[in-house]
């Protein structure tokens, strides 16, 4: 997960965005799922807020479950390039790179669990940035072959991964964030698969507009053959996820060549999405760590909303402050 650009100019200038090695979409994509995972995150704990906006417990599909999939989408978008620019270096230097970034998400994200278990009392051994840790180095076996092969390593380690469910490995995956170890193995097959995707995104939006529509149509017949749940992982979940963040990049990217060509809000917070969303869980702490019922888990609606716009005012300073000193934060 780069904090940094991993785009070309050339792609960048054809996508909305100056020369300068972004692409405006991506970013924008990227910051508008950071903001809502912020949001997300705050809401989940908060008393008088509707199920619809936090996670199904089991089988179903809210607002709140589509987010992570389609963040891991966005890290698809960028994750060929990145390696193949490194690769010019030579393979071993790329293959270094992305060891050295997907270790140290799963570390940090360890430290994150454990300090979530031993100051918060919520005991968890695995966490988002596990799996998207784990996912990476699964990506990282196949990043080299062709669009049509990773389509197809994609989807039959999806199909894997849901026998291995069926099996009985339902209750070891529930019970754990993200599916714990053996979900990162849906959550590397997404990854493949939005990689993929990616690819088809770089021949134009009409070829993209078609992917699309195709995996949609997947999706909608998965979903009468898999239960779609989150805590699973399960292969409904992925594709369908899969299908809505690319249908929403579809539209961001449309969106980014009639919109005037310059960065803004949304955009830097997907320049910097590492640095926010490890500083969001900071601030979050300061909601949530209290012993006061009345501060957080039973807030009325005015004192929740204050809250949650400090957060996301602190976080967009912040972000701010990153895109003008034009930062160079890498992971």
């Amino acid at each position: 997960m780069a904090v940094s650009s991993d785009v070309s100019p050339e792609r960048d200038a054809a996508a909305g965005g100056p020369a300068t090695g972004r692409i405006l979409s991506v970013d924008r994509f990227r910051g508008a799922l950071v903001i809502l995972m912020v949001g997300g995150n705050y809401l989940g704990g908060v008393g008088f807020v509707p199920s619809w906006l936090k996670h199904a417990p089991d089988i179903g599909l809210t607002v709140a479950d589509l987010v992570a999939p389609a963040f891991v989408f966005a890290i698809g978008l960028s994750y060929g390039p990145s390696f193949a620019r490194r690769a010019r270096f030579g393979l071993g230097v790329a293959y270094r790179h992305f060891l050295t970034r997907y270790l140290a998400l799963i570390g940090i994200g360890a430290i994150l669990t454990a300090g979530g278990t031993a100051v918060a009392g919520q005991p968890t051994d695995w966490g988002v940035l596990q799996a998207i840790g784990v996912a990476g180095l699964i990506c990282l076996v196949v990043i080299r072959f062709g669009t049509v092969v990773r389509f197809a390593a994609g989807a039959v380690l999806l199909v894997v991964f849901q026998l291995i469910l069926e099996a009985g490995a339902v209750p070891v995956v529930h019970a754990s964030v993200q599916g714990g170890f053996v979900g990162a193995l849906s959550w590397g097959a997404l990854l493949i698969l939005s990689t993929a995707v990616a690819d088809v995104w770089r021949r134009g939006l009409l070829p993209l507009l078609l992917c699309s529509g195709i995996l949609t149509v997947v999706a909608v017949v998965s979903v009468f053959v898999v239960p779609v749940a989150k805590t699973r992982v399960s292969l409904s979940y992925v594709l369908v996820t899969l299908a809505v963040a690319s249908i929403a990049f579809l539209l961001t990217d449309a969106a980014a060549r009639a919109l005037p060509r310059r960065a803004g809000l949304v955009s830097w917070w997907g320049e910097y999405p590492l640095v926010l969303y490890l500083l969001h869980l900071l601030l979050l702490a300061l909601v949530v760590l209290p012993d006061a019922p009345w501060w957080y888990a039973d807030a009325p609606p005015w004192l929740a909303a204050a809250q949650l716009a400090v957060i996301l005012v602190v976080l967009s300073w912040v972000a701010w402050l990153l895109h003008r000193g034009r930062a160079r934060v890498r992971l």
